[in-house]
């Protein structure tokens, strides 16, 4: 009997399984973009102990320890939608199907890990690039 021949070269992931490298592109993808974005380390850690929803967010009193900059439920939710894209973010459920509230996913605390304070703010040039790649991925 014989064996099967060998392959030459890397072998391909099984589907649903991710490479250390894809795993590494996806941690720097999502730290960049929490550094575009306006929410401070605090709201991530609040995520981390309970889900919130972009209303709750917008019309709570303690907004600035939690954002950089006052914005509507609209912006929220768009900002909330792109960090779900991104596996920082993911949609709670409850009994009947997913809510509007959210909670930091695995990947998420990964990210965070890499900064023992606040999330550091990315320069102009960062959140311009940032902007592009989020509104106009294929520009």
């Amino acid at each position: 009997m014989s064996s099967p021949p060998l392959q030459d070269g890397p072998v391909a992931p099984r589907p649903g399984q991710a490479t250390v490298e894809q795993d590494s592109i996806a941690l720097d993808r999502a730290a960049v973009s929490l550094s575009c974005l306006p929410f401070r380390r605090a709201f991530f850690d609040e995520l981390n102990q309970r889900p919130i929803s972009s209303q709750e967010l917008c019309q709570r009193a303690d907004w600035p320890s939690l954002v950089f900059a006052p914005f509507g439920v609209e912006r929220a939710e768009a900002h909330f939608n792109w960090l779900i894209r991104l596996g920082v973010l993911r949609r709670e459920v409850d009994g009947q199907g997913l809510t509007e509230r959210v909670r930091l996913t695995p990947l998420g605390r990964q990210v965070l890990e890499r900064w023992p304070g606040e999330i550091p703010r990315a320069g102009l040039r960062e959140r311009i690039h940032e902007n592009f790649r989020r509104h106009r991925p294929r520009f």
